[in-house]
């Protein structure tokens, strides 16, 4: 592609990227009305917010009008009867109340009360008379209102709701003083850790949790949700997970957020839940004539838009055709002449469709045509080199070996899959050529190689101090928490371990080596293979027995590579070391004595946080236990390593591990040795 053509899509991208973030700004701001008129409301069937009150505390209500007719004096003075005993009940009440008043059906009154959780009887009755006040003088001839005050909701009507699940208006707030100074915070924090509160609290008899969370080690997070009483926990967990949804639409990347409904709240900050704790900063009212200039905006946005778009697809369509014609003839110059494979069908023709490829010349030239002194290692499907492009820029080449276990369906599983996956936790993929009978994948080069190349070696693993050891376990869970739970597919890695945990300059992991991964299904939860492939001292043992794997194969994985890095050793051969066991059996049997810590490696000594270390080892070992059912989900991995009070449950003894019981039979897939980059083993084992 010309400096001129790379240009005009750079600049189109750039345009298009203004147009969204303007779009969504625009969209967001008048998706609110403030303020309108009761009139107003009881015609539109809106919703209606409080300005911020000029002296805390800070408060939000909505009035609704099903009817669009205003109530009857008799159900005004049902009503205001309802309210007072709604306020005098809160008084000596466990924080929940609901109350119905009249005799005639179509007059009737019915309404509740919810204080939060964690407040006493006489903050709640204060609480409910204050929002008794608020919410008649706010909502004066409407049958129908809510109002949420900072430690109660106040909600009644005409109609009868108890006990069902109300998901709308939905009140969003946030700080926007708080932002996050890069993207996707929100995705790999705030969600996870709070769908682990909400699991929790929702089957609390108070529906009611509050949570502390310890973000990478340095930063806290204060996470509060809570349902109302009259509906079940399992509509309790729905109506949270909603109002959760919501946070991605009006809250992403922000670090404080709240969104009410009537049913739930969920609320998300920086600082404690304070009995007098800061207020939000609330939208501010707008003018009817500025609402309009902005819808009028927004159109003129999107038919720009639009109009980019197109214009942006034609021109990579056209500059990807001379793209390759320019390659095709630079080869044939060359007297290389790009071939495919015969027995490659369409779909696999086109898989690199949606990836950018690298002509063959291209990484002959950066890689010195394969040269030894660009040689970063040996993997079990080949080798990878480094290449320096014309610009720079280092990458990492896969060079799949001729001869190799990895067929073309392997390397077309590992170009799909990364292609596909968008996490920063994971290695990014940008390139694939498939020339000269040569499969190669071109990766972004990691400076500081893989985590055994600084966890096994005694004069780098001092580098690896305690903050830098529980960073980096966190990062792994994150990362295969994405490929199960929060990517488009559920992929399960199979080959998880400390030589395919990549390092980039600021030491963060990135998962890498997706060659043996698997794609399940929306309803697949395990599948069956007759052909098991992985690493010895990794391999869960219904996948090694069985060629059963699932989630929870990985989970067993991850449970002993975090073992190996509190320890500094590796699971497979420790029990020849002059322990005479594994590493799983050693770190239980220490756990269970209450010596724990003896595992950890000594070089932490100076830099250990005793909990933390016994909290990871405590998760390690319920990771490894023997039955899959009774491992963790990598959601609730995540919500345990950033908690600092969860109750972890006790962990059964590890599933088997080669030592003194038992012989073992290794076989290796190719001649590459075991501590090579991307080594794979088949191993099977017996018992004695």
């Amino acid at each position: 592609m010309t400096h001129k053509s790379s240009f005009l899509v750079s600049s189109s991208f750039y345009f298009l990227s203004l147009v969204i973030i303007a779009a969504h700004h625009a969209t967001s701001l008048s998706s609110v009305v403030l303020n309108p008129s009761p009139r107003q409301a009881r015609q539109e069937n809106s919703v209606f917010l409080a300005e911020q009150n000029t002296e805390p505390p800070d408060y939000r209500y909505a009035c609704l009008d099903q009817s669009g007719v205003a109530p009857s004096s008799k159900y005004q003075s049902n009503l205001k009867s309802l309210i007072s005993s709604l306020s005098s009940d809160a008084a000596t009440s466990n924080g929940f109340g609901n109350r119905t008043e009249g005799s005639d059906e179509k007059d009737m009154a019915y309404g509740l009360y919810l204080c939060r959780g964690d407040v006493n009887s006489s903050l709640c009755h204060s609480c409910v008379e204050d929002s008794s006040r608020l919410i008649q003088q706010h909502c004066p001839n409407n049958a129908t209102a809510v109002l949420w005050y900072p430690f109660c909701l106040l909600r009644y009507s005409n109609q009868y709701f108890f006990g069902n699940l109300t998901l709308k208006p939905r009140i969003p707030m946030f700080d926007a003083s708080q932002n996050f100074s890069s993207a996707g915070e929100f995705d790999s924090d705030a969600r996870i850790l709070m769908n682990g509160l909400i699991q929790t609290g929702s089957e609390t008899n108070l529906m009611f949790g509050t949570h502390v969370f310890n973000i990478n080690g340095t930063q806290k997070r204060y996470g509060w949700v809570q349902c109302s009483r009259d509906i079940t926990s399992e509509e309790c967990r729905t109506c949270l997970s909603n109002m959760l949804e919501d946070v991605v639409n009006c809250c992403e990347g922000k670090r404080v957020w709240r969104i009410f409904s009537p049913s739930c709240i969920v609320m998300y900050e920086t600082q404690p839940f304070l009995v007098n704790g800061p207020g939000l900063i609330a939208p501010t009212s707008q003018q009817g004539e500025e609402s309009s200039n902005r819808r009028k905006l927004l159109v003129i946005i999107v038919i720009s838009g639009v109009v980019v778009l197109t214009l942006l697809v034609f021109c990579t369509i056209y500059f990807r055709f001379l793209r390759k014609k320019k390659d095709k003839l630079a080869l044939q110059e060359d007297g290389l002449n790009p071939v495919f494979y015969q027995d490659q069908t369409d779909e696999e023709n086109d898989m690199s469709a949606d990836l950018p490829t690298m002509s063959l010349k291209t990484i002959l030239e950066t890689t010195r045509k394969f040269s030894d002194e660009y040689k970063l290692g040996q993997g079990g499907f080949g080798s990878v080199y480094k290449g320096v492009l014309p610009d720079g820029k280092e990458i990492a080449v896969k060079r799949l070996s001729k001869t190799s276990g990895q067929g073309l369906n392997e390397f077309k599983n590992e170009v799909i899959l990364i292609a596909k996956l968008q996490h920063r936790n994971l290695v990014r993929l940008l390139a694939c050529c498939i020339e000269q009978n040569e499969k190669l994948l071109v990766y972004e080069y990691m400076p500081n190689s893989s985590l055994d190349f600084h966890l096994f070696r005694i004069e780098k693993r001092s580098k690896l101090e305690w903050k830098l050891r529980i960073s980096i376990i966190n990062g792994i869970a994150k990362g295969l928490l994405y490929l199960h739970e929060d990517s488009r597919l559920r992929v399960i890695h199979r080959d998880l371990k400390a030589s395919n945990i990549l390092l980039d300059h600021e030491m963060n992991p990135k998962i890498s080596d997706f060659g043996l991964a698997k794609v399940f299904g929306d309803n697949q939860r395990q599948a069956n293979t007759i052909r098991v492939v992985g690493t010895y001292g990794y391999m869960a043992p219904e996948y090694a027995m069985e060629g059963l794997f699932s989630v929870k194969s990985d989970v067993f994985s991850f449970g002993v590579l975090l073992l190996e890095i509190i320890s500094g050793k590796k699971n497979s051969g420790f029990y020849l070391s002059k322990h005479g066991q594994s590493l799983l059996i050693y770190a239980w049997r220490l756990w269970c004595k209450g010596k724990g810590l003896d595992l950890m490696d000594p070089i932490l000594e100076r830099s250990f946080e005793p909990s933390e270390v016994l909290k990871c080892i405590h998760i390690g070992l319920l990771c490894v236990q023997e039955d899959a059912a009774d491992r963790p989900t990598m959601s609730s991995v995540v919500f345990m390593l950033a908690s600092d009070s969860v109750n972890l449950p006790r962990p059964t003894q590890p599933a088997f591990s080669v030592g003194r019981g038992f012989k073992e039979k290794e076989s290796s897939s190719n001649d590459t040795t075991h501590d090579s980059i991307n080594g794979v083993t088949i191993s099977e084992v017996e018992a004695r």
